[in-house]
């Protein structure tokens, strides 16, 4: 067991989609882990639990990390900070990119996440739009200048290593009964390994819909199962990692608009709000994935949180 601080209501609901599921045809289910309870929710306080105990437990006076402007998780790192006596540090681009793919076309969001971040205490460095390797390379240089003076402790973006994606392999245990099919957001993958990782050898089909259009993210996912084996001090086993790229859209960061209208139909039913980056796209793909026959049952939708972002001006296309 790794050492864990308490920021999170837990655990959080899961409940039937009465409406939708008659009109779907598929007894379908949602995990609520927009309703974390902790700085505006979201599942990036369940990594929080297992990375600041880490933090603390090193000595750590400074934490750094990175991310897109609208990033969820610099804004609870931030309030995850305060709370514990420690300084936050992030190197944010407004749309970081993969250079291969590309810059997409999307405009910088403004509001939503940004002013929670500051209102949170976080020391924020913007940088021009570029591709995330230069995004990482700007966080390892703000981490070495403040190495001068005070113990850092580094996340990866997204909170996204093994003990990151083992709060979700603890997190597997709050599911109240048998599914068949669990659907979540998938982007820098330890929320989708850690769900993957804790359901191996059960029956639930676990499937991680991308955020963001880049094959290249498979590499992380396997990254992040092998150091879960560590963890969790088992032998290497058959990585059972099920990655969809079709509901991605164009880019990281920029709604697609599958995605907004999933937002809409689970608005109109159900009367839940979803995030325009990462859990309408995951949607989308669930209702793809049963008007298609492929996916059919008992579902399970895990909702990410991410509701800042429907207030950050250009998030919603």
């Amino acid at each position: 067991m790794l050492p864990r601080v308490n920021l999170c209501v837990l655990p959080t609901p899961c409940h039937r989609l009465d409406r939708l599921s008659e009109r779907l045809g598929v007894d379908l289910w949602i995990k609520r882990d927009d309703l974390t309870g902790f700085a505006m929710g979201g599942n990036k306080g369940r990594k929080l639990e297992f990375l600041m105990a880490e933090a603390l437990a090193q000595g750590a006076e400074a934490v750094v990390t990175c991310g897109a402007s609208q990033s969820n998780f610099v804004r609870q790192l931030a309030a995850a900070c305060q709370m514990l006596g420690l300084e936050c540090h992030a190197a944010l681009m407004a749309l970081p990119y993969a250079a291969l793919h590309g810059k997409p076309k999307g405009k910088d969001a403004r509001g939503g996440n940004l002013v929670l971040d500051r209102f949170f205490g976080a020391n924020l460095t913007v940088f021009p739009d570029d591709d995330w390797e230069v995004l990482y390379d700007h966080a390892e240089r703000i981490a070495v200048g403040l190495e001068a003076s005070k113990r850092v402790y580094r996340i990866p973006v997204g909170g996204s290593s093994g003990v990151g994606a083992f709060s979700f392999v603890e997190a597997f245990a709050e599911i109240p009964d048998v599914f068949d099919v669990l659907i979540t957001p998938c982007s820098s993958g330890s929320t989708h390994v850690g769900l993957s990782f804790a359901a191996r050898e059960t029956a639930t089909q676990v499937i991680g819909v991308a955020c963001d259009p880049e094959p290249e993210i498979m590499e992380d996912l396997v990254r992040i199962w092998e150091e879960l084996e560590v963890i969790c001090r088992l032998s290497p086993s058959e990585k059972q990692i099920d990655f969809r790229l079709d509901w991605a859209g164009e880019a990281y960061g920029i709604s697609s608009p599958e995605g907004v209208a999933a937002m809409r139909l689970l608005a109109e039913t159900e009367g839940i709000l979803l995030d325009p980056i990462y859990s309408a796209k995951a949607f989308a793909g669930l209702l793809a994935l049963v008007e298609s026959g492929e996916i059919s049952g008992r579902v399970l939708f895990w909702h990410t949180g991410g509701m800042p972002t429907l207030f950050a001006g250009d998030g919603i296309a």
